[in-house]
């Protein structure tokens, strides 16, 4: 073969560079980023706690007569308390009442708030001004003292009444973002579009308004489940909630009771705080992670900095020569 035909035939199929393979898409795109898949991995650790806290619980919370406030050892590896109850079997039995306030309450509560929130700012005109009064007093009530008074009268009436009523005091705030939005999506072309062809106004808010507002949804949910948390730990804390029922508020309550923060036994009120903070520095960090994704502008900014972490390859010696 001479030079001039090498140079006129056509390259073979196999001198041509394999095409990338397309990049595969996660199953989890909100684990893509870092601060939400390690939130998520906390959160998934008491979650777990709370599903097989009881079964594992070495002892029977309640249980007196073991060691006087004994520190960590090997036989009772978080102490005991004044009575000798085992701290550990507190802080396990007691994950599942804190975490089901916290899941009942932030139901609820952003339920409330969506159904109320949406009609309001979709509907308009008085149900928007019957909707937003209501939505005014709410917030204008302090809910610390209107939750202390309504848990007041419920006494002694376990976990589920206390939740609820925490869901009736926390609603207001995410149903005035709500509001806000959606009178600022209603307008867009897409709603207009829809009325236009006659789509049916539960179909509007439900596919078209409700999608678009998720970020605002995700971010009062997880709020509203640390608030629900706080909330009865801060009841039970000062003996208005419910003692009948092992929670990490009514471990700090009979820590405080026994005058543990002034007797050095901190033990007994370090590890049921320590479990509060961890779960609220979870959330927040599922709660960053879902804005970015939700949000475009937080999602591009997050691309760009991928990008310049991102070593760039290094061009080949054919690329260099050309």
């Amino acid at each position: 073969m001479t030079a001039a035909t090498a140079l006129a035939a056509p390259e073979s199929p196999s001198a041509e560079p394999a095409a990338a393979p397309p990049a595969r898409k996660r199953r989890f795109p909100l684990l893509r980023s870092g601060k939400a898949l390690t939130g998520a991995v906390v959160f998934g650790c008491f979650v777990l706690l709370a599903v097989i806290g009881p079964w594992i619980a070495p002892e029977d919370p309640s249980k007196t007569g073991g060691p006087v406030l004994q520190s960590p050892s090997a036989q009772h590896l978080l102490g005991t308390t004044q009575s000798g109850q085992d701290i550990l079997s507190q802080i396990l039995v007691g994950a599942r009442t804190s975490m089901l306030v916290g899941l009942v309450a932030a139901t609820f509560a952003t339920a409330l708030g969506v159904l109320i929130g949406v009609t309001a700012g979709y509907a308009g005109g008085w149900t928007d001004d019957i909707l937003s009064m209501l939505t005014n007093i709410f917030l204008v009530i302090p809910a610390l003292p209107l939750t202390i008074v309504l848990t007041g009268y419920l006494h002694g009436g376990g976990w589920f009444p206390i939740a609820v009523v925490i869901s009736v005091t926390g609603w207001a705030f995410g149903a005035r973002l709500l509001r806000a939005q959606t009178l600022s999506l209603r307008n867009r072309d897409y709603i207009k579009a829809a009325r236009a062809i006659g789509e049916r106004p539960w179909r509007i808010v439900t596919v078209e308004l409700v999608p678009n507002l998720g970020a605002i949804i995700v971010s009062g949910f997880l709020f509203t489940f640390i608030f629900a948390i706080l909330t009865e730990t801060g009841l039970s804390f000062l003996g208005l909630g419910s003692l009948s029922t092992w929670s990490w508020g009514v471990t700090l309550y009979w820590a405080q009771n026994s005058s543990a923060f002034t007797t050095g036994a901190w033990w007994w009120y370090v590890p049921p705080g320590l479990c509060i903070a961890l779960v609220g520095a979870s959330l927040s960090l599922i709660n960053f992670g879902a804005d970015e994704l939700m949000n475009p502008r937080l999602a591009s900014a997050e691309k760009k900095r991928r990008a310049r972490r991102t070593p760039q390859p290094s061009p080949t010696a054919q690329e260099a020569g050309a």
